[in-house]
């Protein structure tokens, strides 16, 4: 009695049902997330692998068609130091270096106080010299006036010999004055024109057009156009060179001067780019020999000027086998840890916008620490030097040089 008591007491449960959130959508975001996480660790496809670079240079086949080998300099034949015509004190300077200047542009100006005083008593002198002149002139007329009416006067019988001989004689002397006092004027004139021109000669120009290569004075320095001594006195305002008359001088060994002809083909490379060849000619050879050094000078023209070129810069000159020989491409140099093999085969790895690239080359020897590539690449083209073993074509590569 007591147990069925007691089961009635027992509440009954609703059996258990899966009505909550799904698990499935969690576990699929957590292996998406793995799966990220274990690409970007083990593949990293943004990291750069770190390389070191170097430019391939373009080389031409000059070598090869070259007959001499010679040194000189780049000079200008069209060069001057600009001075004044006397010694005077500099008041202005309108020159710098580097100025690009016009001929006939002013340069400097000297001191003209003294020489305008000059100028105007030579033109106070000239301005007297006409007014006696013109003073000269009207006594003069006076004078053949008076010489004409005793003339008349002594056909008709009222006037007597003596007169007419006073009246001769003032006439002659005033037509004799009157050339002197057109002579002074004429003095005076020249000298007025010469302290004109001493005025211009105060105002220093360009002879020729060109580039301002040296500033020698400053305002309150003398000036003169001969050595003063002391070195108190400048010699010069400044020098002007024209770029457009550079050539090459060149002290070619009388042995092998008669390797070269007028009108030869030559390439020269300035010290300053020595990648850069330039394209020349032989302009003249100059007929006489340097007996202490036993050379011959030679003048070599450029093609094309460019403003790269300067005065005095050094210059190796190849003169070429023939007149119309030309220089050709041979290939380009590249250092010898670039190069890497793969079966006997050559092959080299270059940078193409941040990315590793393969490509096979041909060769044709060394040049001291560089190989001649002939085959493969171009000059400009960035080459990696000792390539990492796990270097492969496209991945992204990062540039260390420096």
């Amino acid at each position: 009695m007591e147990a069925s008591k007691l089961d009635q007491l027992k509440i009954e449960r609703e059996p258990e049902t899966d009505s909550g959130p799904s698990r499935w959508p969690v576990l699929i975001l957590v292996v998406i997330v793995v799966a990220i996480a274990a690409y970007w660790f083990f593949l990293k496809p943004d990291a750069a692998i770190e390389v070191r670079t170097a430019v391939a240079r373009e080389i031409s086949n000059q070598a090869a068609s070259t007959v001499l080998n010679a040194s000189g300099y780049v000079t200008a034949r069209r060069q001057a130091t600009v001075s004044s015509k006397f010694t005077g004190k500099v008041v202005e300077v309108l020159i710098e270096e580097g100025m690009s200047v016009e001929e006939g542009q002013v340069l400097a100006r000297l001191d003209d106080s003294n020489v305008i005083t000059s100028y105007d008593l030579a033109e106070a002198q000239l301005i007297s010299a006409q007014n006696s002149l013109k003073e000269t002139e009207a006594l003069l007329v006076e004078a053949r006036a008076n010489l004409k009416r005793t003339q008349n006067l002594l056909e008709r019988g009222l006037s007597s010999e003596a007169e007419m001989d006073s009246a001769r004689a003032g006439s002659g002397f005033l037509e004799a004055q009157l050339g002197r006092k057109k002579a002074d004027v004429q003095v005076a004139e020249k000298q007025l024109g010469v302290y004109q021109q001493q005025l211009e000669d105060t105002i220093i120009r360009a002879p020729f057009s060109g580039i301002v290569v040296a500033k020698n004075a400053q305002p309150g320095e003398m000036i003169s156009p001969v050595s003063a001594g002391g070195g108190f006195t400048r010699t010069g305002i400044g020098t002007i060179v024209d770029m457009d008359s550079l050539e090459i001088e060149i002290d070619v060994n009388e042995s092998y001067i008669n390797r070269v002809k007028a009108g030869q083909k030559t390439v020269a490379t300035l010290d300053a780019y020595p990648d850069w060849q330039i394209p020349c000619h032989v302009i003249a050879i100059i007929p006489t020999a340097d007996r202490q050094r036993a050379t011959v000078e030679v003048r070599v023209g450029f093609d094309e000027l460019d403003e790269r070129i300067l005065p005095d810069m050094g210059v190796k000159v190849a003169f070429q086998n023939g007149v119309n020989a030309s220089p050709g491409r041979a290939g380009v140099l590249v250092p010898q840890s670039a190069i890497q093999e793969d079966n006997g085969k050559q092959y080299i790895w270059r940078v193409v916008d941040g990315v590793a690239e393969r490509m096979a080359v041909a060769t044709a020897g060394e040049r001291g620490k560089e190989i001649l590539v002939t085959a493969g690449i171009a000059g400009g083209d960035k080459v990696i030097l000792n390539a990492p073993t796990d270097l492969h074509a496209g991945v992204r590569v990062k540039e260390i040089n420096g």
